[in-house]
């Protein structure tokens, strides 16, 4: 017998899938002023642009659109448009129609990006593949030094005015630095006192929450925040989820932070109520919007970022609740970080070049410095060991690989700087971050390129007989556009030792 209780239950899934998260809002009262996502409609009608990516080969750009009104975006656009190159993304576009579009960040007064100019960088157009229901999408990978902002906005909060902000997060691509945020900044750049922002910051940093992180708190400058005070907030949860939804809302003296897996559940409430002191009273917001990055441009930080949005006005708890359902019934999951030919983990191998002047050259190292050698069979066996290595599971990531030296045991190929060394394992965070590499097909239609897994828009490569983390078109001598294909395809064989 037909329960009234599970047709009222399909009745509510059937609406959480035809409606969007800015749909939901709308109907709460308290509607969307920016909607960003790279993976998929965020209103139930939306049809338009999504989001843009830069091809490396000839600069040419395309913009991503939804598979149809609502969906998910388009991933096989990019994937036919990026083949055989490089591809970046340039624009985020705001889904509102009120134009606030997120672009490269511009410089500001804590930025520290290695591009001409204080520009921050931009990510890697494939460098966060899932899929929602199935259906393929990229996330936005962001790596230290890169980030998205929007100075001249509309209809973004500011002053003491009442503002929602929700995200989706990758909870496993972090770290402790300032700062990985989404949402209310200066418009200047700079940083202009405690109050004038009002952020979801998603990372370890702060040391404000139960566990050792990382934690969904709010960047309020001069501060990240999980409760009333700057102190520790037990009630804020460690998140261990690959998936995560971040939430901040503020209104006039009171504010809140909320959090929760975005593939599964419902949101915990880690603080509601008044405002820290100490200046956070009113709040001064100034309305510009940021992303991967502080108010004042500080850009050491790293996360993943699929969607977001800002209100106005302050939402109800039931109305965040509905978005939650929705972002679960979009069923995020992870995809493949691998787009090629697969190396054995386990095996021993060499890497050979296929830039046409030096195919008698491989991947091998002297000391610490890792350096494209000529070896034969008739090298010697110290010159066959220093091109050797075993294929393990990527330290920071299984999925991928890292490449320990045959001659040194326990020491990995690494970049630090984007320059390849091979250097013992400290067994950091971050030493296993710069020694994973994910394999794709060769950029040249040969064999095997090796993808940085934390900077994905920098490659092996060898440059003037020296091995580089090399970025197609990037601010060094080294990610120079000229032969960047072949210089990053390589073809793996058998270890001369």
């Amino acid at each position: 017998m037909f329960q009234a209780s599970s047709f009222l239950a399909l009745c509510l899934l059937a609406t959480l899938v035809s409606a969007g998260p800015c749909d939901i809002y709308a109907s709460g009262g308290t509607p969307c002023v920016a909607a960003h996502s790279t993976t998929r409609a965020l209103f139930s009608a939306y049809t338009g642009l999504l989001y843009q990516v830069k091809r490396g080969s000839d600069g040419a750009t395309n913009s991503i659109t939804p598979l149809s009104a609502g969906g998910v975006a388009n991933a096989a656009t990019q994937d036919s448009f990026c083949a055989g190159t490089t591809c970046l993304i340039t624009i985020i576009y705001d889904q509102t129609g009120r134009g606030n579009h997120l672009r490269q960040a511009p410089p500001g007064s804590a930025a520290q990006g290695p591009e001409a100019g204080g520009l921050d960088s931009l990510a890697a157009a494939d460098g966060a593949p899932v899929t929602l229901n199935g259906q393929k999408a990229y996330g936005v990978f962001i790596p230290p030094s890169t980030g998205y902002r929007v100075d001249a906005t509309n209809g973004i909060a500011t002053g003491d005015a009442a503002e929602g902000i929700y995200a989706v997060f990758d909870g496993t691509h972090f770290n402790g630095n300032c700062c990985f945020d989404y949402g209310n900044a200066e418009t200047s750049g700079t940083d202009t006192g405690n109050g004038h922002m009002e952020a979801i910051y998603f990372g370890s940093g702060g040391n404000k929450g139960a566990g050792s992180g990382p934690w969904v708190e709010a960047d309020l400058e001069n501060g990240l925040f999980s409760g009333g005070t700057t102190g520790q907030n037990n009630n804020n949860p460690t998140l261990t989820s690959r998936f995560v939804t971040g939430i901040v809302k503020g209104e006039a003296n009171n504010w809140a932070i909320r959090s929760g897996n975005a593939a599964s559940g419902s949101l915990t409430t880690a603080y509601s109520g008044v405002r820290p002191s100490g200046g956070y009273n009113p709040m001064k917001k100034e309305g510009a919007i940021i992303l991967g990055i502080g108010g004042d441009n500080s850009d050491r930080a790293q996360g993943t970022f699929y969607e977001g949005v800002m209100t106005s006005g302050y939402p109800s708890d039931a109305t965040e609740n509905s978005v939650q359902a929705n972002i679960v019934a979009a069923k995020y999951a992870a995809a493949s970080l691998i787009n090629g030919p697969a190396l054995t983990v386990g095996s021993a191998v060499s890497l050979r070049a296929t830039t046409p002047c030096c195919t008698n050259r491989y991947v091998a190292h002297t000391g610490s410095a890792a350096n494209a050698q000529i070896v034969s069979s008739s090298s010697s066996s110290a010159a066959k060991l220093s091109a050797s290595w075993n294929v393990v599971a990527g330290l920071a990531n299984s999925e991928c690989v890292s490449f320990e030296s045959r001659d040194t045991t326990g020491s990995f190929i690494r970049h630090f700087n984007f320059v390849l060394q091979v250097s013992a394992n400290d067994g950091s965070k971050q030493f296993r971050e710069d020694a994973t590499f994910c394999p794709r097909a060769g950029l040249n239609g040969q064999g095997n390129a090796f993808r940085s897994w934390n900077y994905p828009a920098h490659y092996f490569r060898h440059y003037n007989a020296v091995m580089y983390a090399a970025a197609n078109g990037g601010p060094s001598d080294f990610d120079a556009t000229w032969s960047f294909n072949d210089d990053v395809s390589f073809l793996v064989g058998a270890a001369f030792a």
